[in-house]
């Protein structure tokens, strides 16, 4: 049930941070030492929830697997050298982080980001300390969309995962939350392109902003009256 919601975990890219502008940055950076043209950040933008891969595969379409995997790795390391220069939360979240914890309740990330490229993004926005669970992509032998993670954090939190409530903007972050037993709700902010169909996803709820989450808490019955709690 919301009522007995104690904790409020993101998925990182496109739900937590908007780390599109520096995503898209390494991949000019990259397409420029092969002498391509850059490509416009609105086309980029909506890819970035897809991973490394897929941005190398939008810059790079003709490239051979194994070229295709070199790309990969050097644009990894460009986007590692300037991870955090201008990522930063997406507006509204700071009072959203601000009053969960006023609550007393558990924050988390669940990513499928590698730990070594988020935890230092987290520090650098001094976020990590305030998390009570960060599970990356390469935490588990396991990836999202299975639950494991998503169990992962419920453990570290100290909660059952019905008291969770996952947020992301992929199809695979509502599949593993769903799967976990957790509520979810899609970030409507966040990196969702034109060939994804959200409303089938079977999320709890969709918030076109962070704000949007206090009405939709409220609006639930309690296990005890039937009434919003």
């Amino acid at each position: 049930m919301r009522s007995m919601l104690g904790s409020v975990l993101f998925d990182l890219d496109g739900t937590l941070l908007d780390t599109a502008p520096d995503m898209h940055a390494a991949l000019v950076k990259l397409m420029a030492e092969h002498d391509r043209a850059p490509l416009p950040f609105e086309r980029v933008r909506n890819h970035v929830s897809h991973g490394s891969q897929a941005l190398v595969a939008l810059g790079f379409p003709d490239a051979a697997p194994d070229f295709a995997e070199h790309l990969k790795k050097r644009y990894l390391e460009i986007y590692a050298r300037d991870l955090c220069q201008a990522t930063c939360l997406f507006p509204g979240l700071p009072d959203l982080l601000e009053a969960c914890e006023d609550r007393g309740w558990a924050l988390g990330v669940v990513t499928n980001k590698p730990g070594w490229l988020t935890d230092p993004l987290l520090d650098a926005l001094g976020l990590h300390a305030r998390m009570a669970t960060v599970v990356s992509g390469d935490t588990l032998p396991q990836r999202k969309p299975a639950p494991e993670p998503m169990w992962l954090a419920a453990r570290q939190t100290g909660l059952p995962p019905e008291r969770h409530c996952y947020w992301g903007d992929a199809e695979r972050d509502i599949a593993a939350g769903r799967a976990a037993g957790m509520s979810t709700l899609i970030a409507g902010w966040g990196y969702i392109d034109t060939d994804q169909t959200p409303e089938q996803w079977g999320a709890d709820g969709r918030l076109e902003h962070p704000d949007a989450f206090w009405p939709w808490y409220a609006n639930t019955p309690t296990p005890e009256t039937g009434l919003a709690s």
